[in-house]
């Protein structure tokens, strides 16, 4: 089971906005607070947000060796998976792949396709029942 992950950010106070509120709509508790950082916890997993003194450049790119995305799975079904996607640009959310969308990743592939302004991609994938 993974235990944490951490991004550096380029500015904290726009991800714990983005970040914090994504991940608590996706059942996510918030963990932990300093001065630098944030983190949210699901079970024994969370995730950090950190604008660290050590960070180079000013903006994550997935298409660059590293991450590419997080994948979470989508509490609810296709209904809740809609309502996320309208309110996630007003939290600093913009679809990706909207003229795809909800198939983008294949015809039995259910999922939404978010970017942040700080260029973190996030897939959000319905259980098949």
């Amino acid at each position: 089971m993974l235990h944490h992950v951490e991004l550096w950010v380029p500015d904290l106070g726009r991800a714990v906005a983005s970040w914090g509120w994504l991940l608590e709509r996706l059942g996510h508790e918030r963990h932990q607070d300093w001065a630098a950082g944030r983190s949210w916890r699901a079970g024994e997993t969370y995730l950090v947000v950190e604008e660290s003194p050590a960070l180079r450049g000013d903006r994550h790119d997935r298409l660059l060796p590293g991450l590419n995305h997080l994948a979470f799975h989508m509490p609810g079904g296709r209904t809740d998976l809609d309502a996320l996607v309208e309110e996630a640009p007003r939290h600093g959310w913009t679809p990706i792949f909207p003229d795809r969308y909800p198939f983008a990743g294949g015809p039995d592939h259910c999922a939404a396709y978010l970017e942040n302004e700080d260029g973190f991609e996030v897939e959000l994938v319905v259980r098949q029942p």
